[in-house]
């Protein structure tokens, strides 16, 4: 994926946040997994008020080489992400998991995949997820197009890696598809490869940039109420969220080329060690990788729960108080997070602010050959 224009230092774009009036500026976040040892960063100073902040917006949707974008791929990649056929027993489709109603992430703490299947994580929301360089909460997967059909062959869709030629030999017997396809990958015609293909560039189209939130970063200062401005502040100053949830993506795993992990003790209370999903580890080996997940965006977030990679936290306000708290001592817990003895009132004005984060669009069911 061609992503050199995304490639800035998480520490460049905080340093990005500067006032018109202030005379400090926020310590900038790292870019990549925290060890245990990285020293703790100093206390954060008071930020500058709402309306003197300058913030970023989003640039455009980084697309591949190998994988240019077109009105035909684009509309065939959307009937693709919701048809039902695709998967091992026709019960499931991409859109299964990241339903409207649930603001495009997953209703149940945990997905479900084909034949019933239980899974082990959340279904994180799909908005600006072709900003993204990591895919998976562990970041395993480098591209779209790998996610895409690591999920059609696993758990999610049930097909398995074997019988990917079989189910686009079936899909390419559907009437419609056929000349969608021709018209979308001229010769080509249907296989794994195009299938795939076509559902990444329609998901490279999803992308939430007329929040509140952006209104407000290009001049609408209106935009954003008194009580979501406060939120703004605390969110860049003394609450420190945006050590790993800086703007205009609101995560930092969307900065640089390797994304970003973090451990923040989620999954961790009352488990036995070999009983936690050690998240990240698992992909870098790494002991200071350990229990250390994808911090998600916060578009949409106060439509999308429950949170975490495990959906264990049914209600925003408590997902903050838990961040907000420093999270689950253990022994790789992030340096990043410390308890910002946040008041009620406090922890209020965070959660209005995150609600100024919400996505406008909704994903249209489109009509299936």
């Amino acid at each position: 994926m061609r992503v050199s224009h995304l490639c800035v230092s998480a520490s460049a774009v905080l340093l990005a946040f500067a006032c018109k009036k202030a005379e400090t500026t926020p310590e900038p976040a790292p870019s990549a997994s925290v060890a245990a040892a990285t020293p703790a960063p100093a206390p954060i100073p008071a930020g500058p008020r709402a309306d003197d902040m300058t913030l970023p917006a989003l640039g455009p949707v980084p697309i591949p080489e190998d994988n240019p974008m077109s009105e035909a791929k684009v509309n065939l990649g959307h009937q693709l992400f919701f048809d039902k056929r695709l998967s091992a027993d026709g019960s499931r489709a991409c859109y299964s998991c990241h339903l409207n109603a649930d603001g495009t992430g997953g209703h149940d703490p945990v997905a479900t995949g084909a034949k019933g299947k239980v899974l082990t994580r959340h279904s994180p929301v799909m908005w600006n997820v072709g900003y993204l360089p990591k895919l998976y909460w562990d970041g395993r997967a480098d591209s779209l197009e790998a996610q895409g059909t690591a999920a059609w062959a696993g758990g999610n869709m049930g097909v398995g890696k074997e019988n990917l030629e079989a189910k686009a030999k079936e899909i390419a017997k559907i009437k419609g598809y056929k000349k969608s396809f021709e018209l979308a990958f001229p010769g080509k015609g249907v296989t794994p490869e195009t299938i795939i293909q076509a559902i990444s560039a329609y998901e490279r189209t999803l992308v939430c940039d007329d929040t509140a939130y952006d209104k407000f970063a290009k001049g609408d200062k209106s935009a954003l109420s008194a009580q979501q401005k406060e939120g703004l502040e605390l969110f860049m100053g003394k609450a420190g969220c945006v050590a790993c949830h800086a703007p205009p993506y609101f995560s930092l795993a969307y900065f640089g080329k390797e994304g970003a992990f973090f451990n923040v003790g989620r999954g961790i209370k009352d488990k036995k060690k070999e009983e936690v999903d050690v998240g990240r580890q698992t992909v870098t080996k790494k002991d200071s990788d350990w229990a250390a997940f994808k911090p998600p965006t916060l578009r949409n977030v106060s439509k999308s729960p429950p949170y975490f990679h495990d959906g264990s936290e049914h209600t925003l306000e408590d997902a903050v108080r838990f961040m907000a708290g420093g999270g689950f001592k253990n022994d790789n817990l992030s340096p990043l997070l410390s308890d910002k003895q946040l008041k009620d009132p406090e922890i209020s004005a965070i959660v209005s602010f995150l609600g100024a984060l919400e996505c406008k669009g909704e994903l249209k069911e489109p009509k299936l050959p």
